[in-house]
C-alpha cells in the first residue's frame, strides 16, 4: 500500500541522483510519490531524475525552485506532499533495502506513533564508517526536544526518519542557515510526537569533512547569530532555556574546533568562550578543557618561535 512521500531535495546533482533513487526503487510499492525539488541547478538534475525514475518505475515530481538552500527546498516540497508519511534523503546519499519498510512496519506495531528514527552510517570521504544507531530516545516528546538539543541522544541523518504529515504540521526548516537547521526542525516535530526506534540501519550519509567544516569558516559570528535567533524561537515549544543555552555552546565548540585545526587561534578561542559560558554538558567538559589548554600551548609556541626568529 502506498503510505509515504519521499522528499528529495537537488542542486547540480545530476551525476548522484539517480544513483540515490535507484536505492529507493526496492521499496517502490510503498513509496506514493518522489518530490524532487530542483533548486536552482544548471546541469542536468531534473533530466537526470526523470530518466532514472522512468527506468525504475518511480513516481516522481520535479518542482523547480530558486531557495539556493536545501531548508527551503524541503520546505517547499512539504506543502506539496500528499502521503501521511514523509521521508527525506538528500540527492547524494542512499537508502538502504528494507529500511522504508522496517520504518512503516513500526507505525502499524506500535499505534499513534508520529516519528520513527532508525540507525545509520557516515561514508566520509569515501570511507565507511560503523553504523549509528539511535539511543537515549523516550516516547514523550517534550524531554526528547530538551535532551536531543543537549547532546545527550544519537542525532538524526535527513534519511535515516520517517515522520507522520500530521507530526510535521506547519514546522518547517529555517530557511537560510549555514547549518544545524535540521536539528531545529528535528526537535520542533519531536516536541509534540510520540517517537520509536528501529536498530535496523535505514541509509548512508555520504559527507565530505572539508566541505561540512567549511560551513563554520564563512562569515562565522554573522552566521552563529543567525542560527542563535532560529534556535531561540524554539522557545515557543516549551523548551527550557537551559537546553537552548546548551546546544548553543555545543556548536559553538564545534565552530572553536574548527578554526582551530585551521590555525585561526583568534576565531577559535572567541567560540570557545562562548562554549564556556553555557550550561556544562557532561561529555563536553573535557573538551572544552581540552581546547582551552590546546590554544594557549599553541600560542605560546607561536610567541616563542617568532622570539628566535627575531633574536
Amino acid at each position: 500500500m502506498t503510505a509515504i512521500s519521499v522528499i528529495i531535495p537537488a542542486h547540480n546533482a545530476a551525476a548522484t541522483v539517480a544513483r540515490t533513487l535507484a536505492s529507493l526503487a526496492p521499496e517502490a510499492e510503498i513509496i506514493g510519490e518522489v518530490i524532487l525539488v530542483d533548486d536552482s541547478s544548471t546541469d542536468d538534475t531534473a533530466a537526470a531524475a526523470a530518466d532514472a525514475a522512468l527506468r525504475l518505475a518511480l513516481p516522481l515530481r520535479v518542482v523547480q525552485s530558486s531557495c539556493r538552500d536545501a531548508g527551503g527546498s524541503r520546505n517547499l516540497a512539504l506543502t506539496e506532499a500528499r502521503f501521511p508519511w514523509i521521508y527525506m534523503i538528500d540527492a547524494d546519499d542512499l537508502h538502504l533495502k528494507g529500511g522504508l519498510r522496517a520504518l512503516l512496519s513500526t507505525t502499524r506495531a506500535k499505534p499513534g506513533t508520529d516519528m520513527v528514527v532508525g540507525a545509520y552510517r557516515r561514508r566520509t570521504d569515501g570511507l565507511d564508517r560503523r553504523f549509528k544507531t539511535p539511543v537515549g530516545y523516550m516516547a514523550a516528546g517534550l524531554a526528547n526536544a530538551s535532551a536531543y538539543l543537549e547532546g545527550r541522544m544519537r542525532s538524526i541523518a535527513v534519511g535515516s526518519a520517517l515522520v507522520s504529515r500530521r507530526a510535521v504540521g506547519d514546522a518547517r526548516f529555517p530557511a537560510g542557515l549555514a547549518y544545524d537547521d535540521d536539528t531545529l526542525f528535528w526537535v520542533r516535530v519531536m516536541s509534540k510526537a510520540s517517537l520509536a526506534v528501529v536498530t535496523r540501519p535505514i541509509m548512508t550519509y555520504i559527507v565530505s569533512c572539508a566541505r561540512s567544516d567549511d560551513r563554520f569558516t564563512v562569515k562565522p559570528a554573522r552566521r552563529f547569530l543567525e542560527w542563535r535567533l532560529a534556535l531561540r524561537e524554539l522557545a515557543d515549544c516549551g523548551i527550557p532555556k537551559s537546553s537552548l543555552k546548551a546546544r548553543e555552546g555545543l556548536v559553538a565548540l564545534k565552530i572553536a574546533r574548527v578554526h582551530y585545526a585551521r590555525g585561526d587561534l583568534e576565531t577559535a578561542a572567541k567560540f570557545l568562550a562562548v562554549a564556556e559560558a553555557a550550561p556544562m554538558v557532561s561529555a563536553d567538559i573535557w573538551r572544552r578543557m581540552r581546547y582551552r589548554l590546546k590554544i594557549a600551548a599553541r600560542r605560546r609556541f607561536s610567541v616563542h618561535h617568532i622570539q628566535l626568529q627575531s633574536a
